[in-house]
């Protein structure tokens, strides 16, 4: 949960408990058993939680769980009191072997890496800044190319992702991931997502780059700083304005 730690003591409770029946509630409308009902399955966070689902799971845990997420969180911030804070999460999935009763394994700590990483915590930035939204999640490489890839996921594609990699300030972590962020498309996310500053300063921001068979190049142009009487660029021959996503 974003800026968990910043709510006032007395609210953090309410929020987290109405954080828990969002995901009650999306868990049972989807139709995915609740992982807290499970022994071992489910860890407080404090800010979040670790749930484990089976793999048989494993493709819904993308669609059309995030989605739902998404509208809920939504939902809950048009109804929720003035004096209670939004609710903006990070998500991340990922696939691996956990030893039985106590689910313990390299996965859980994977996964809370890829949650921890800077391309989501960009990712959440940008779906709140640009598109007032209130959710980022990562899936990793493994995950994804058992689901996304694999044609498990009827309403997401490959096409709806991002291709970045994960890495997390001051740990050993580099890992390849996807980028998901509802309503924008991966090519507006890698014109705003960059968790990793030029060298020596200055007003423009080099993007990064998602070119591939799903994501055709193209001219993208950030600035951050202020720019008088500069040429960007003589000619554009075709401007392509896609008016269903950012």
């Amino acid at each position: 949960m974003q800026g968990y730690s910043q709510i006032p003591e007395a609210k953090m409770a309410p929020v987290r408990s109405d954080l828990d029946d969002v995901l009650t509630n999306v868990l049972a409308h989807i139709g995915l058993q609740d992982p807290r009902d499970q022994p071992g399955a489910f860890k407080d966070t404090g800010d979040g939680a670790i749930f484990v689902m089976p793999p048989k799971d494993l493709a819904r845990l993308i669609d059309p769980l995030l989605e739902h997420v998404h509208s809920a969180l939504a939902r809950y911030d048009r109804e929720r009191l003035a004096s209670a804070p939004p609710i903006r999460l990070r998500a991340a999935v990922h696939v691996g072997p956990l030893s039985l009763p106590d689910h313990r394994g390299n996965a859980i700590n994977e996964v809370c890496r890829l949650l921890d990483s800077q391309v989501v915590r960009a990712g959440l930035t940008v779906a709140q800044e640009y598109r007032g939204g209130f959710l980022a999640a990562v899936v990793s490489e493994a995950a994804f190319v058992r689901t996304v890839r694999a044609g498990r996921t009827p309403d997401l594609d490959e096409e709806h992702f991002l291709r970045a990699t994960a890495r997390v300030p001051g740990k050993a972590f580099e890992e390849p991931c996807w980028l998901f962020v509802p309503q924008m498309t991966p090519r507006a996310l890698a014109s705003l997502v960059n968790p990793e500053p030029p060298e020596g300063g200055g007003g423009a921001v080099a993007p990064t780059s998602s070119a591939g068979p799903h994501n055709p190049p193209g001219a993208v142009f950030q600035f951050t700083g202020d720019m008088t009487d500069t040429t960007v660029i003589n000619t554009v021959g075709t401007i392509h304005n896609d008016r269903r996503r950012i």
